[in-house]
């Protein structure tokens, strides 16, 4: 089992991930859904496409744009539609 924590909290755990760029992308149904708040940001990658980011919010303190998710990527990105990655000291381990 996967799982992503911050803040002693367990954001998402999943069988289910897969794995680009070194990054685990956990199935949209897997996330808590209670600690990530839609963020405005969006970047984009040349192969996967535009990127929409979470805020994650846990016990009051804000890790801003710290998850992300390509909702309509690009056709050789598509085992990732909706899959969740993070960063920014989100500890992800196996």
């Amino acid at each position: 089992m996967t799982k992503a924590t911050w803040n002693n909290v367990i954001l998402a755990e999943s069988d289910q991930c897969e794995i680009v760029e070194g990054n685990y992308y956990f199935p949209h149904d897997s996330i808590k859904k209670e600690y990530f708040k839609e963020s405005d940001t969006h970047t984009n990658c040349f192969w996967k496409g535009e990127a929409s980011y979470y805020t994650i919010e846990v016990n009051g303190e804000e890790n801003k744009d710290a998850a992300w998710y390509y909702p309509t990527p690009k056709e050789k990105a598509q085992n990732i539609k909706n899959y969740v990655a993070f960063w920014k000291g989100i500890k992800v381990e196996k």
